[in-house]
């Protein structure tokens, strides 16, 4: 949640010994502590906690921006990008391409920062001239692809023919991207290889959206969107919000979501028709039919995806699911 800055970074860097809790408004930013405190609270400090837990702790407040809510992010996103991009220059500057292959047409190429091991075909755009473009290791970009800073894409990404990446867009590490991707966030192994356009959106990790999967930003009345977030409804305070998506969850083919759909973990959504606006974790349909994902079955997919990613399904990731679902049986009784 924290929007961190290098005034925090300053403060929790500090040389000081005194034990310290750093606090914006009630919200608890950051604990500073040390010997036999830091031991009890690694002991004792729940899952959940507030500022009460910390008792007998000098108090400070800091000017700290927090996220209430995801859309919170993507709004952030830009200026983000801009700050991280000095912090990619900097620590990666001994790396960087000096020459891109021919063929490549770049605007505003100081603000073009392109890692070790990348590899861009002709035809590809690299237009910078409303923000910065930071490309890491070994991402492959195809040809006749179009990107308009700022963007990150992080390492081993590929970004596919005709792609069309706006402004505003941060890709994670092995991702797979095609189509259109406006103002959104997508996390580490996540893929939308293929046509259909995804805008003011947050993805988690390990998601797959099947081709032609559309999302709307944008209401028709181009009025304020409001997103279901624990059974209420949220005035958003944005007129853009497209979909937000959580781990593991999966779109068919053709699937149309709404503006400030939210899909929770590992789904699997298919049907004619828009899905419902919010869908429960571990949902097997979420148009005319929606039943409930069976764990085993998920936990069974989870395992082969990463496999396919030379990674391991393994006991914490397990735990994590068994988590989740228990955690999201009451929502999916109401769902029904």
């Amino acid at each position: 949640r924290i929007l961190f800055n290098k005034d925090l970074s300053r403060l929790l860097r500090t040389k000081k010994s005194d034990d310290k809790l750093f606090l914006s408004g009630s919200n608890v930013v950051a604990a500073k502590l040390s010997g036999n405190k830091l031991l009890s609270f690694k002991k004792n400090l729940p899952e959940k906690f507030n500022k009460n837990h910390f008792r007998n702790i000098p108090t400070e407040q800091v000017d700290i921006k927090l996220a209430e809510y995801i859309w919170d992010l993507i709004k952030k996103n830009e200026e983000e990008l801009v700050n991280d991009s000095k912090y990619f220059t900097k620590k990666f500057k001994s790396s960087f391409l000096k020459k891109l292959p021919a063929g490549v047409h770049c605007v505003n190429r100081k603000d073009i920062f392109v890692n070790k091991g990348v590899k861009i075909k002709p035809g590809a755009v690299l237009d910078a001239s409303r923000g910065p473009i930071c490309i890491d290791k070994n991402v492959f970009i195809h040809p006749n692809v179009v990107i308009e800073g700022p963007v990150y894409i992080g390492e081993s990404s590929t970004i596919k023919s005709a792609a069309i990446l706006y402004d505003n867009v941060s890709i994670g590490r092995y991702c797979k991207v095609g189509g259109e991707v406006e103002d959104t966030i997508m996390l580490s192994y996540s893929n939308k290889q293929h046509a259909g356009f995804i805008g003011h959106a947050y993805f988690g990790s390990w998601v797959n959206l099947g081709a032609n999967t559309n999302c709307s930003d944008l209401k028709n009345n181009y009025g304020y969107i409001k997103a279901r977030i624990n059974g209420k409804l949220i005035n958003t305070g944005t007129k853009f919000l497209g979909a937000v998506i959580g781990d593991h969850t999966k779109t068919a083919i053709n699937t149309m979501l709404n503006t400030a759909t939210v899909l929770g973990f590992s789904c699997n959504i298919y049907g004619t028709g828009f899905p419902d606006k919010y869908i429960p974790s571990y949902t097997w349909g979420g148009c005319e039919i929606s039943e409930t994902y069976k764990l085993s079955k998920a936990e069974e997919t989870a395992s082969i995806v990463y496999g396919r990613r030379n990674k391991t399904f393994n006991s914490i990731d397990k735990k994590l699911f068994e988590k989740i679902f228990n955690l999201t049986k009451k929502e999916r009784k109401e769902y029904k």
